[in-house]
């Protein structure tokens, strides 16, 4: 979650990963291919000699935005007891304050009852 999160603000490069997560090379190629094996990455060749390769974010990466400012607003609202990630609008400079809602009924989701159903 935390390259999806760096992907949406910009960063693109291995190395850029790599500095704002502090993590082992080792485990980032792990994580940058599984998460270009589930589609929510795509890898670009930006130089060939020498190769590198960029990761930018696919369509299903970026429709992750929104989960991803649901946890962060969970995360303030019940462990808010150290730092916690903060997200801002660009433009405006505002902090966004995620809701999630039904688009059918525009209800907040978790203020209805609700019905599971799962496939047989």
């Amino acid at each position: 979650m935390l390259i999806l999160r760096d992907a949406h603000a910009g960063l693109t490069r291995f190395d850029e990963f790599r500095k704002s997560l502090g993590i082992a090379p080792t485990i980032l190629t792990r994580r940058l291919s599984a998460l270009t094996d589930e589609g929510l990455l795509e890898k670009r060749r930006y130089s060939e000699r020498p190769p590198r390769d960029e990761y930018v974010l696919t369509t299903a990466g970026r429709d992750f935005l929104p989960v991803l400012f649901a946890i962060g607003a969970w995360g303030r609202k019940h462990r808010g007891g150290g730092q916690v990630t903060r997200f801002f609008d660009a433009e405006t400079g505002t902090e966004i304050d995620p809701v999630t809602i039904d688009r059918s009924t525009g209800a907040p989701i978790g203020t209805r009852p609700i019905r599971i159903v799962t496939p047989e």
